[in-house]
């Protein structure tokens, strides 16, 4: 049975990673190109225990696919693996409940070592960005992803809807409940967040979630 999933919109990098991991995994390994395709095996397949994940995939917007999977998921580990090297969005993932962020620049021998660790249940970095990273940890997004965590998987899931901008209406009808469902769901989510408001709520979820020159990496 797989016990990882490598969720990149590139058929020939997941090729190469796939290869990579197949020799440490010792076990088949699924692979989806959007984020709605990796919920779904995610659904259909309980027993998986890793996500190899790219920021830039289809369906997901900078960091909401990581924060999402951590909902949902909790039990799943998630490393994502982007081109995106900036230390700032590093710190952000790292902080939002990454397991490890691993460069695409990186050699496919470190990726089978930050694997390796995150499978004994340690946290990895590249080596020459651990300081770096460490030195200058986000405190509101630290404090953002400890809010987060208090959310139920709906909660979060009613969370992304105000930020889309829907109506409480609009978001039952999403996610098929009654109206006053969602209220209750709306009020938790601001007492959990601390902010007074929807509107406020979603902007705080866009604006700690944002990955700068998101569209420029992968």
């Amino acid at each position: 049975m797989a016990r990882a999933v490598i969720a990149d919109d590139h058929p020939l990098f997941r090729a190469a990673l796939k290869q990579a991991l197949a020799e440490t995994l010792s076990t088949d390994i699924e692979e989806a190109a959007s984020f709605e395709q990796l919920l779904q095996v995610l659904d259909q397949q309980p027993q998986l225990e890793l996500v190899l994940l790219d920021l830039s995939m289809p369906g997901n917007k900078g960091l909401t696919a990581l924060t999402s999977l951590r909902s949902r998921y909790p039990d799943v580990l998630v490393v994502v693996v982007s081109a995106n090297e900036q230390l700032a969005v590093i710190r952000q993932a790292m902080a939002f409940g990454a397991s490890a962020y691993i460069p695409k620049s990186m050699p496919l021998a470190e990726l089978q070592q930050a694997i390796h660790t995150v499978l004994a249940g340690d946290t990895w970095l590249p080596a020459h960005l651990i300081d770096a990273v460490r030195a200058e940890t986000p405190t509101g997004a630290h404090d953002f992803a400890a809010r987060l965590e208090l959310l139920t998987p709906q909660q979060y899931r009613v969370l992304e809807c105000l930020a889309d901008g829907l109506l409480n209406k609009q978001i039952a009808y999403e996610l098929n409940v009654q109206e006053t469902t969602i209220k209750q769901h709306v009020s938790a989510i601001l007492r959990k967040l601390e902010v007074t408001n929807r509107t406020q709520a979603g902007i705080i979820f866009k604006q700690m979630l944002s990955v700068p020159d998101d569209s420029e990496h992968g």
